[in-house]
């Protein structure tokens, strides 16, 4: 029987002659997450095992990979003052979370208090790759939507964790900071960032003071929906006075909807 013939007839399921018997593919087209995995004997399938031991390799790799300062400063949109958190190197980091919180007093020296409304600080976080990779377009999108706000400087944060940006706000005078901030790593996602917005930052505040827009790269949140969110929650905090549980995200119930762009998802 020619090939031609045999692909044309269905097989005893209805597909035709030749398709991969697979009832999990359409489902894996609509989730990064693992599903339908497949078996070889009591072990995983050699697909299945490779593909996770690459997103176990590449999650390893964003959390330990250096941040590249120089090509990171280029990208961003406006120039930005370089800090430090207390943490010495990455080692050090990983296993003291306190001292990533704390910005290093060599650097407080750099920032000048300015009473302004917003601090954008961006930080390596758990995830440097998620920075390098997502960090300057982002702030491309979220600068016109707060232009008619008093920023302060840009500033780059090293060994960073979320509450360096409660250092960095006291510091600047500011009523809010927003922490660019690289996600831990996921084994559906190794580039993920987050925005931790904080009103009145200063030492001490807890994470239940934050709103949180989280799961920006490009199989999630976009750069301009999430810059959007950002907008609406800088202008709410500043005129509710507050951030956190009382700040609740009901800005989809309120604003229509906007097209997003869509990422490039070729992106270096």
């Amino acid at each position: 029987m020619c090939a031609r013939r045999s692909a044309a007839r269905p097989n005893w399921c209805g597909c035709p002659m030749g398709a991969e018997l697979d009832p999990f593919a359409r489902l894996r087209s609509l989730t990064r997450a693992r599903i339908g995995l497949t078996r070889a004997g009591d072990a995983m399938g050699s697909r299945d095992l490779l593909a996770f031991q690459l997103a176990c390799a590449q999650a390893r790799d964003a959390v330990h990979t250096p941040l590249n300062l120089d090509a990171l400063s280029v990208a961003l949109p406006l120039d930005a003052i370089r800090v430090r958190s207390l943490a010495p190197d990455r080692a050090t980091y990983l296993r003291r979370p306190d001292l990533g919180r704390q910005l290093d007093p060599a650097d407080r020296a750099k920032l000048t208090p300015g009473a302004f409304d917003l601090a954008l600080v961006l930080g390596d976080g758990l995830s440097s790759v998620a920075l390098q990779r997502h960090g300057p377009p982002l702030v491309a999108a979220i600068l016109p939507l707060v232009s008619h706000l008093k920023l302060a400087p840009l500033i780059i944060a090293e060994q960073a964790r979320v509450a360096i940006g409660d250092d960095i706000g006291q510091a600047l005078a500011a009523k809010l900071t927003a922490v660019v901030l690289g996600e831990r790593p996921g084994l559906s996602s190794a580039d993920s960032l987050g925005v931790y917005l904080t009103y009145a930052p200063q030492q001490g505040r807890k994470d239940a003071e934050r709103n949180c827009i989280s799961n920006i790269h490009a199989h999630g949140q976009s750069y301009d929906d999430a810059a959007r969110k950002l907008a609406w929650l800088v202008d709410q905090a500043l005129s509710r006075g507050l951030t956190g549980i009382g700040l609740k995200d009901d800005q989809d119930a309120l604003t229509p909807a906007t097209p997003s762009v869509q990422l490039d998802r070729e992106a270096p």
